[in-house]
């Protein structure tokens, strides 16, 4: 990716598509034509002429698969402007995808491009395991993705060696998508790993490329999990 988590690279220049404005806050450079999907409500502050599609059909139709029951969860962004968009004062991140793709936990995705590909969809290699389907948002293509974390994230680089990566589900934000993941139950790491005593799950991740955690175990930022 072009623009990767902070502390990598210089944060983006003035003037592009989307930008921190501090830590909590993201700017997002509206025009005619560059719609921008972002989460319902997340709105804080605009500056000239900028509407909102609470619920168009397109995203009704893939976003049922990340909601509960209260509705989609995204709202379109258009017109001409300047859009300040925030999640409770939590972190966020912007990317520039720039033609890569990331698998996301829903409830940390923010905003995206519009003409970005993206669609929920089942976690493979953890239903036999957890006993329950594990669903991700995977957006991909050129343009721009804001997340939000509880703290400022770290990025773990797997395929170095040939271990595999272990991340509590509670934690993790994000990750590249052709990596492999698999669930792993421990019983006797139940006091270290997780907030919970006695059998403790984990996500075991394999192949090239990048997972990324947040410094927090928030339940609300965990994995939606169907049945």
């Amino acid at each position: 990716m072009n623009q990767p988590f902070p502390g990598q690279v210089p944060a983006a220049p003035v003037g592009v598509r989307m930008e921190n404005h501090g830590k909590h806050m993201v700017k997002v450079a509206l025009r005619s034509g560059q719609d921008l999907y972002a989460r319902a409500g997340s709105m804080i502050a605009y500056d000239g002429y900028v509407q909102y599609d609470g619920s168009p059909p397109a995203l009704r139709q893939q976003a049922r698969e990340w909601t509960t029951g209260e509705g989609a969860p995204l709202m379109r962004c258009f017109g001409d402007g300047l859009l300040y968009l925030a999640d409770y004062g939590a972190d966020v991140v912007v990317l520039d995808l720039g033609g890569e793709a990331i698998s996301v936990n829903g409830s940390n995705l923010l905003a995206f491009d519009a003409h970005l590909q993206w669609g929920v969809e089942k976690v493979k290699g953890l239903t036999r395991l957890a006993g329950q389907g594990l669903w991700n948002v995977q957006v991909g293509g050129q343009g721009w993705v804001a997340l939000t974390s509880r703290g400022t994230p770290i990025v773990v680089e797997c395929g170095k060696g040939e271990d595999e990566t272990y991340v509590d589900p509670d934690a993790l934000l994000a990750w590249s998508p052709n990596l492999k993941v698999k669930g792993k139950r421990t019983l006797k790491a139940g006091a270290l790993v997780g907030r919970g005593s006695g059998e403790a799950f984990q996500m075991a991740f394999s192949g090239q490329g990048i997972v990324v955690v947040q410094p927090s175990e928030d339940s609300t930022d965990r994995l939606r999990v169907r049945g």
